[in-house]
Formats: C-alpha cells, sequence, structure tokens
C-alpha cells in the first residue's frame, strides 16, 4: 500500500490535471483504495487538481464514503438535506414513506451539490412526528434517473463554478431506506466528516501548487504537518468535542498559511493564481457553523465554571 506523503513529494507536480467532473471523478476512482483510508484518498486526488473546486469535488465524494462506506464505488454521489427553509431537522418537508409498493421518497431539495450530474442521491427525509413531536429523519438511495426525479441546474456560483449545483424534486420516486438515524447517524456528523475531507484533498492541492511553483521547503513541510493532523482525527472520532477542537486548530493553521505565503503566489502561473483567488472563498464555507461546532466543543470539554 502506497504512504499518500510520499506519493504527495514524489508524484509528478506538473502532470496534466483532470479536466471537468467526468475527469476529476475518474481520477478520484485511479486512486481510491490504494492508501490507508478515504482521507489518504482525498488528498491523493486533490494533488491531481489544478483548482480548489476540482479538489473539494474528490474530498466530497471521500467524505461520503467515510460516512457511508457500502456506497456504489462507482457511481457519483451528492447529498441531499437543504429545502427552501434550510437545512435545519426542523425545516425538512421532504417525505420517506413505506408503500405497498416499496419505499417512495416526496419533496423538493432546494440545492443539491453535483445535483445534474450525480448517479445516486441520498435524500434525508422525515418519516413523521416522533412522540416528542420533533422531526424525525431517515436517509435514503435514489437513483438519479428514477421515474419521478425532476433536476433544474442553478447558476453558478462565485467560486468553483466548474461545480455544478442543482435544485431536485421527487415525486414518488421509489428510495432505498438506509440503515439508522438520519439526523445523528448522516446529517449531524456529516458537515465533520466532509471538513476533514475536503480539508485533506485542499493541502494535497497545496502541496502541488508549492512543488511545482518551487516555494520553500518549509511551505511544504507545514502542509504536510497539517495533513498529518487532519489523518489523526480517527473517523470514530468525529462526534467527539475534541475532534472539533483539533479541526478548529487545523482550520486556524491553514488560514495562517494563506496569509504567510500570499507573496510566493507571484511565482505561479497566472490562470492558476486567478483560480486561486476566485476559489478561496469555498474555504470560508460553512464557517459560521464550524465556528458554532467550535465553541460548543469547548463548552463541553471546559470544567463547569471555567
Amino acid at each position: 500500500m502506497e504512504f499518500v506523503f510520499d506519493h504527495l513529494l514524489r508524484g509528478p507536480a506538473d502532470a496534466p490535471a483532470p479536466t471537468g467532473v467526468d475527469g476529476v471523478w475518474d481520477r478520484y476512482r485511479a486512486v481510491a483504495g490504494r492508501f490507508a483510508g478515504t482521507v489518504d484518498d482525498a488528498a491523493a486526488a486533490g494533488f491531481a487538481a489544478d483548482r480548489l473546486g476540482f479538489a473539494f469535488l474528490p474530498g466530497y465524494q471521500a467524505a461520503l464514503r467515510a460516512l457511508l462506506p457500502g456506497l456504489d464505488p462507482g457511481a457519483l454521489v451528492s447529498m441531499l438535506a437543504t429545502e427552501q427553509g434550510g437545512g435545519h431537522p426542523a425545516a425538512i418537508a421532504t417525505t420517506l414513506t413505506e408503500t405497498a409498493d416499496g419505499w417512495r421518497v416526496t419533496g423538493t431539495k432546494s440545492f443539491a451539490t453535483l445535483g445534474d450530474r450525480a448517479d445516486r442521491f441520498v435524500v434525508v427525509a422525515s418519516t413523521g412526528a416522533g412522540p416528542d413531536g420533533r422531526n424525525r429523519l431517515r436517509a435514503a438511495l435514489v437513483a438519479a434517473d428514477a421515474p419521478g426525479v425532476r433536476v433544474e441546474p442553478l447558476p453558478e456560483l462565485p467560486f468553483a463554478p466548474e461545480i455544478p449545483h442543482a435544485s431536485v424534486r421527487f415525486d414518488e420516486v421509489a428510495a432505498e431506506p438506509l440503515p439508522g438515524d438520519g439526523y445523528t447517524d448522516l446529517l449531524k456528523p456529516f458537515r465533520t466528516v466532509e471538513d476533514v475531507h475536503v480539508l485533506a484533498a485542499t493541502l494535497g492541492y497545496l502541496i502541488r501548487v508549492a512543488r511545482g511553483a518551487a516555494w520553500p521547503d518549509d511551505t511544504v513541510e507545514r502542509l504536510l504537518a497539517l495533513l498529518a493532523g487532519v489523518r489523526g482525527i480517527e473517523p470514530a472520532a468525529y462526534r467527539s468535542p475534541g475532534a472539533h477542537v483539533a479541526l478548529g486548530g487545523l482550520f486556524g493553521a491553514l488560514n495562517t498559511w494563506v496569509a504567510d505565503t500570499e507573496p510566493l503566489w507571484a511565482r505561479v502561473d497566472e490562470a492558476q493564481r486567478r483560480r486561486w483567488e476566485r476559489d478561496r472563498p469555498l474555504l470560508g464555507v460553512a464557517g459560521k457553523v464550524r465556528a458554532q461546532r467550535l465553541a460548543t466543543a469547548w463548552r463541553t470539554v471546559r470544567p463547569a465554571g471555567e
């Protein structure tokens, strides 16, 4: 089995980068399984990218497979939670209902990453209110080409425009329920799992940039140290407050690295430099939610009254 650090240090930093969603997906599938786990897969696929958006894509796919290891390895997958009222469990109105003909999903998801390119959807839906009156959630797999699915592409975002998004409507669509609770086992931990894997993919991409532009060795050393920290967050700890505190420190260290190396981007070719400047806001997506999780984690681990 190949060690990902050696791959990032020895792999050709000037190799042609994959183009388009299909090319990036093919590259991810080519490296997946060659390393110790999904975090390493994300970092190696990110190293192949020539822009942040194309590092995000394999990080996102690796995150889904870390959380749902039974997913078809050949299927491009999109997780659908957000609706018109937001992504909070109480806002999810899409329903998952058991009928005589099997389980069916009905409703509309307003924002689906890779929505019009995905082969499968992981749909978070309501199965009704529980005894406490709260929305009970469950996730289900739906084929993107199933009868009753309607996908409407959304306008490009100002950053990472190569990654498509869509709204998706389901009209009594056949679904395969996934085990576990849709909130505690999927929706709640997913943002953390996604952060871990997208951060790993971003570090892989930045190592390619630093090596390709002959930046000082210590810039690469710091990125590898960050990746070592990311790899140290074990999947079993994704729900722990300590993991969120560590992840907060890693994002903070990356922000410091980005600020410290800003003058070095003058050595990078103009097209790649412009893409980086355009796409940097992607690193701040869900920053407010991440900060809230970090604050909650600190409250959890601090002794009462401290």
